[in-house]
């Protein structure tokens, strides 16, 4: 048989587990997993020694875009998330302008499908005013959620009041996905904090309490409203108790940073660069997260990939933005938990690729199977590396993961047949395109 492209010598990261076996692909889609020692294709890729993967899922971006291209933007934050190993990404709305509407969701459409190195998908973000509108939003082509910001937020993407919330639950049927803080906590507890204390102040402001109460609250009105949601970046051992009794609504999202920084410590060593939200936290929740990985509580695994410029970040707190990069290093660190014995290669596989797919209603990606879209993640799992600020494509050009050993990194990226990465190389021109999701 005759493919455009053969995957030859790897070890697949099969839905049933590990196999030595060669991938035909045609198309743009993965035609066999049986390769005959006769059968040719216009390119070859080696890959002895490496595990193929399906193509690897950031569900947690903001790419700035449109908004300031000299902190990130779509042609950037693709091109990085390509240079580390993701070969589809979700991107967040709190642009400038938001994604809030019917025109600005077409003009995000167009711009991804012609600039993005990889394929897309895109939140829409809920607001007091289009709340109506949401049920028509959600099946935009490309569209994976509708995002609300119940904290932590500005403007019209701030919904956080129950009623609110539970009007938003009642506007169309798809997920809707959660930044989960309490905003009155949040207000309440603001004047105990002043300018220039500690950058460890952040986790004290933005406490347990914070995070659980806006989880508790906002899973009650999802089962009252009979509506699935997902809650991002879960950061404590109480929501993650919790969510265990919502698994008929709710799925769960933790993040990277808060399976690999522990507070203190991250304060300590990195000030700003460890400012997020919600904030990184101490080893009970830490030890908490790694439970609900291998209890199978988390449904997905994303790097909430938010960059600020350095000078930015530099201010005093409470001044300094919440965000750190991270799409860009996400597998590497991942793979590198995995040599440590935290997870199996296959429970990555399963939060990275055939989680997002199942919780979004992505299609025909998350997994290596005949007829679903060519994309793959080769990795090398004996590679010693270390993550260095110069490798970082985000224009900022930092990383809280910098001077990080690892062991394990991604070696090449495929989009649908296309080679967009390789040996840490971008190669030829931008392939992305917005990816499907069940109506």
């Amino acid at each position: 048989m005759q493919f455009d492209l053969i995957i030859k010598g790897g070890t697949c990261a099969l839905p049933w587990g590990e196999v030595a076996t060669d991938v035909g692909v045609r198309s743009g889609r993965i035609a066999s997993l049986s390769v005959a020692a006769a059968d040719t294709a216009d390119q070859v890729i080696d890959a002895r020694g490496l595990h193929v993967l399906p193509g690897l899922i950031d569900a947690h971006v903001h790419l700035r875009d449109p908004g300031d291209a000299a902190v990130e933007s779509i042609p950037t934050g693709t091109r990085a998330a390509a240079l580390g190993g993701i070969a589809c990404v979700f991107d967040m709305p709190n642009t400038a302008p938001a994604i809030t509407d019917a025109d600005m969701l077409r003009w995000k459409q167009e711009y991804a499908s012609a600039h993005a190195w990889i394929d897309m998908g895109l939140y829409v973000g809920a607001t007091r005013a289009n709340t109506p509108d949401l049920a028509t939003l959600e099946q935009f082509d490309g569209v994976c959620a509708i995002k609300v910001f119940a904290g932590s937020s500005t403007g019209d993407l701030m919904i956080e009041d129950d009623a609110g919330i539970e009007a938003v639950l009642r506007s169309g049927h798809r997920r809707v996905a959660f930044h989960s803080e309490d905003e009155y906590r949040l207000q309440a507890r603001k004047g105990m904090f002043t300018e220039g204390m500690p950058y460890d102040n952040h986790r004290l402001w933005r406490d347990e309490e914070c995070a659980f109460l806006g989880t508790r609250r906002i899973a009650a009105l999802a089962r009252k409203a009979r509506r699935p949601i997902h809650i991002l970046h879960t950061s404590t051992q109480e929501e993650l108790l919790w969510l265990q009794g919502y698994r008929d609504i709710a799925t769960v999202e933790v993040l990277v940073n808060h399976l690999t920084q522990v507070a203190p410590e991250c304060y300590e060593q990195l000030g700003p660069l460890a400012v997020m939200n919600p904030p990184i936290r101490d080893r009970r929740h830490f030890d908490a997260s790694w439970e609900a990985v291998r209890n199978g509580t988390v449904d997905v695994v994303g790097s909430d990939h938010a960059p600020h410029s350095l000078a930015a970040k530099a201010r005093p707190w409470p001044a300094t933005p919440a965000g750190l990069t991270g799409t860009q290093t996400i597998v590497p660190v991942m793979l590198d938990h995995v040599n440590a014995g935290r997870l199996s290669l296959g429970r990555m596989v399963d939060l990275m690729a055939a989680g997002p797919a199942r919780v979004y209603g992505l299609q025909a990606k998350g997994r290596i199977a005949a007829g679903y879209d060519a994309d793959f993640t080769l990795v090398d799992l004996k590679a010693e590396r270390r993550i260095t600020n110069d490798w970082i494509a985000s224009p900022v050009g930092w990383t809280p993961f910098d001077g990080k050993a690892v062991r394990g990194w991604p070696m090449a990226t495929i989009v649908r047949g296309n080679v967009v990465m390789r040996d840490d190389e971008i190669l030829g021109a931008p392939v992305g395109q917005l990816a499907v999701f069940t109506p």
